[in-house]
């Protein structure tokens, strides 16, 4: 339903005192793993793929950031949209149709 390769930035402004840069997230890609129940990872992070390294806020390098959840055993992963995305649809690219935003604030709903 959703498309193969969706990013999303947060829409709103950076305040003025905050020097981080922007931050875009990798949300799906074909060539990540897609997460099951299944699955018995334990540890995770975020992986800057921009400055090819670990990405911990205002820290990782200069220049926009595009990050992407990563698991010690499957490496990138596909992550699903966190309540802030939901919250803040506008972010995401290529744009969700009603219909896709709706699905996905369905199924947040019910986890």
């Amino acid at each position: 339903m959703l498309p193969p390769r969706l990013l999303w930035r947060d829409p709103r402004p950076i305040p003025r005192l905050n020097k981080q840069e922007p931050v875009t997230q990798i949300v799906r890609d074909p060539a990540f793993h897609e997460p099951s129940d299944e699955d018995e990872c334990s540890r995770f992070w975020f992986f800057c793929q921009a400055h090819d390294r670990h990405y911990w806020h205002e820290s990782c390098g200069e220049g926009p950031h595009l990050i992407a959840s990563h698991c010690q055993e499957h490496g990138p992963e596909n992550v699903w949209p966190q309540p802030r995305m939901v919250m803040f649809p506008e972010g995401f690219d290529p744009p969700l149709s009603d219909a896709q935003l709706a699905w996905v604030r369905a199924d947040d709903d019910a986890a």
